[in-house]
């Protein structure tokens, strides 16, 4: 396989990461759309769109700015400190910079109610989209993982073989879909549980997936991500802590002993 993959067209080509990166918000969208019409909304559609207006602002904005940060010494050697900062960017930083903008917004217009469960399937299907865009870049972008004599050991377009985390990350999200599933299947979840379950178990991964690629050490041995990961989860702790906070009351036990 050639890394990076180009689409060609006549004489003019693409790479197949910025197709499937469009494809991914796209796809992702029209789902929500879907499940939004088929499952109906308990959000209002006005409070609705300042929510995704929220959630838009603020992923972009924490994904630059997590993404800047993960090689300080380039973001503080930089000529143009903006660029820099608009060109990196990281899913983990959108995700919670998402969460900040929706909470803010919801906190300005009075809005109580858990909003998230709703996007959580839409996500996980674009970002698994995205994923397989990364992969076609190989090395060429910073989503590969570190030398591996591990059996998975892809070359990457380098001549080493290395661990393919974007496939890793790609089966993480599949297995996580499926679980989710299941366990709504099995139990009464409260509103927004769906969500923070996803959030946790994602934060979770990223944080471990670290070890296994190049990232710069900030401090006491990890780096920006899994310092933003320690954020994340400690945003969650109450739920990490008293997991049964996601049932609703007296919903403990399996549907199908009730």
């Amino acid at each position: 396989m050639q890394f990076p993959v180009v689409i060609h067209f006549g004489k003019s080509s693409l790479p197949l990461h910025a197709v499937l990166e469009t494809a991914g918000f796209f796809i992702g969208f029209r789902y929500f759309l879907f499940l939004k019409k088929k499952q109906g909304d308990t959000i209002d559609s006005n409070t609705r769109t300042w929510i995704l207006i929220g959630a838009i602002f603020g992923a972009l904005i924490g994904s630059r700015l997590i993404g800047a940060l993960e090689k300080p010494h380039e973001l503080l050697t930089t000529k143009n400190t903006w660029q820099y900062i608009y060109t990196n960017k990281t899913v983990l930083g959108g995700f919670l910079g998402g969460l900040f903008g929706v909470e803010l917004v919801k906190k300005l217009i009075g809005e109580k109610r858990s909003s998230g469960d709703l996007f959580t399937y839409p996500m996980i299907l674009a970002l698994i989209i995205g994923r397989i865009g990364c992969f076609s870049m190989g090395v060429y972008e910073e989503t590969y993982g570190t030398p591996t004599t591990f059996f998975t050991g892809m070359n990457l377009g380098d001549g080493i073989l290395r661990h393919p985390v974007s496939l890793y990350e790609i089966v993480f999200l599949i297995v996580l879909w499926i679980g989710l599933q299941q366990v709504e299947k099995r139990y009464v979840l409260t509103e927004g549980a769906r969500f923070k379950i996803f959030m946790i178990a994602y934060i979770a991964y990223r944080f471990l997936q670290e070890f296994i690629k190049p990232s710069d050490i900030i401090v006491a041995g990890l780096s920006t991500i899994q310092l933003t990961a320690i954020a994340g989860l400690s945003y969650y702790y109450r739920y990490l802590i008293h997991p049964k906070k996601l049932l609703q009351a007296n919903a403990s036990t399996p549907l199908h002993l009730l």
